[in-house]
């Protein structure tokens, strides 16, 4: 069992930045793909982006290309999301989402494709 735990989120006015870290206690996270989604109140879960076991390959969704940088740390056993150049509509739950895979390259982009989830961090962007 991957227990995840996501941190970092909170307010904050358009434009500004925040940085969501996800991390898995008792557990390594070096064969999982991970992944970071959100969901706005009232609409779906969507994949924000994603990044490969080996932590070469990334995936973005459209609205946050050249705002957001997905990592991963391998010793700290820690993936981020740094977001910047928040928008209002960036607002939403954020989840770290886990599978894991026997190829490094793998990576997913659809939540049912990953097993492990963390309870989400709040992120609100003002205008």
């Amino acid at each position: 069992q991957v227990q995840l735990v996501e941190s970092g989120g909170g307010m904050v006015q358009a434009g500004g930045s925040l940085r969501l870290s996800c991390t898995a206690s008792g557990r390594s996270l070096n064969a999982y793909a991970m992944g970071w989604f959100r969901q706005a109140s009232g609409r779906d879960r969507e994949l924000v982006a994603a990044i490969s076991v080996s932590g070469r390959t990334l995936n973005y969704t459209n609205s946050v290309k050249g705002r957001f940088t997905i990592s991963r740390d391998f010793v700290k056993n820690t993936v981020y999301l740094q977001m910047n150049s928040l928008e209002p509509a960036d607002t939403a739950v954020y989840y770290c989402a886990a599978r894991r895979a026997g190829y490094s390259g793998s990576y997913y982009i659809d939540h049912r494709q990953y097993n492990y989830w963390g309870q989400g961090t709040q992120v609100t962007v003002s205008s």
